[in-house]
């Protein structure tokens, strides 16, 4: 069960007001994969239980933020704070005439009939979380069960984890009948270096062909803060090295954030350095997120008064 909390007092926003316009030019047809929407919260409820209240981070405020940074396509992830009660998303792909595609937070036990019509809305994968502030959710063999009728309506699995946990999860991962997306890479510690026993099992994860990565997060990785160089050698070596199964996105409006507040455009520019070729960049911002997430071509998105 959820409530609208109107009297509850959201926490200050993390995400920046008006970040820099990016240097770097994207491609046409470029993909932010990794965002979400929070509220307006007097229409969208927030779940009871949650562990954060945020400020209102709606549909215009991020449709006005990728016109600023040059972006066409997204990937709106259901935040915790919303539970899995996906409306608010479902309500900002429509806006966006499905160009905007959408990640569910689902029970497993979900019906096919929910599933459908989530499916009719847009939405086209399932995220899972083992993530300790974000509480304990279903155990990773009954996600990998639940795989099975994911791949009847061709979603994937998006999975969220701690970076101690990316070994003891991947033989599970390996069993997946459906793509499983691992978000911000595995969400390891830059300053622990390249050679650090999470990044190795990524790496090793990564052989497998079901398996993609989001080259998000430098900011939640970073130990030395933006410009994030010590976090970008980590997103880098996986554009190199996987590059045909990578995804970007900047994860607006960055809930939870502990560290300096992200620029949006500072992540962007960033890319010159994470997909340091022409190729590269191609690949990862607009090749595999439209065959991962098929996108309706992109129009034009009028950012109205967020108030």
């Amino acid at each position: 069960m959820a409530t609208h909390s109107a009297d509850t007092p959201a926490e200050a926003p993390y995400w920046m007001a008006t970040p820099r316009v990016p240097r770097l030019k994207l491609p046409k047809g470029a993909c932010d994969a990794h965002v979400h929407v929070f509220g307006p919260r007097r229409r969208f409820p927030f779940a009871e239980g949650r562990g954060y209240t945020p400020a209102d981070a709606t549909k215009e405020m991020l449709f006005a933020l990728h016109a600023r940074l040059g972006i066409e396509h997204c990937v709106i992830v259901q935040p915790a704070c919303h539970g899995t009660d996906n409306a608010v998303t479902a309500d900002a792909i429509a806006a966006s005439g499905r160009s905007y595609r959408g990640i569910a937070l689902v029970t497993a036990d979900i019906g096919d009939a929910e599933l459908q019509r989530l499916d009719d809305a847009g939405l086209c994968g399932a995220r899972f979380h083992y993530m300790k502030h974000l509480g304990k959710g279903a155990s990773i063999d009954e996600v990998i069960a639940f795989g099975k009728r994911l791949a009847d309506i061709g979603w994937h699995l998006q999975l969220h984890m701690e970076a101690g946990l990316i070994d003891e999860l991947a033989p599970a991962i390996h069993r997946s009948p459906v793509p499983v997306v691992i978000d911000h890479m595995g969400r390891i510690d830059a300053s622990l270096g390249l050679d650090q026993a999470p990044f190795r099992a990524l790496r090793a994860l990564l052989q497998d062909k079901n398996v993609w990565v989001k080259v998000s997060g430098a900011d939640r990785s970073t130990r030395t803060g933006p410009p994030y160089a010590d976090a970008v050698p980590f997103a880098r070596a996986l554009v190199e090295e996987f590059s045909d199964r990578v995804v970007w996105g900047t994860d607006w409006p960055h809930p939870n954030h502990a560290g300096p507040t992200p620029d949006d455009g500072v992540l962007v520019d960033i890319l010159s350095e994470i997909a340091p070729t022409t190729a590269l960049l191609q690949a990862l911002m607009v090749d595999n997120p439209q065959r991962l997430y098929r996108f309706a071509p992109a129009r034009r998105l009028a950012p109205e008064s967020a108030a």
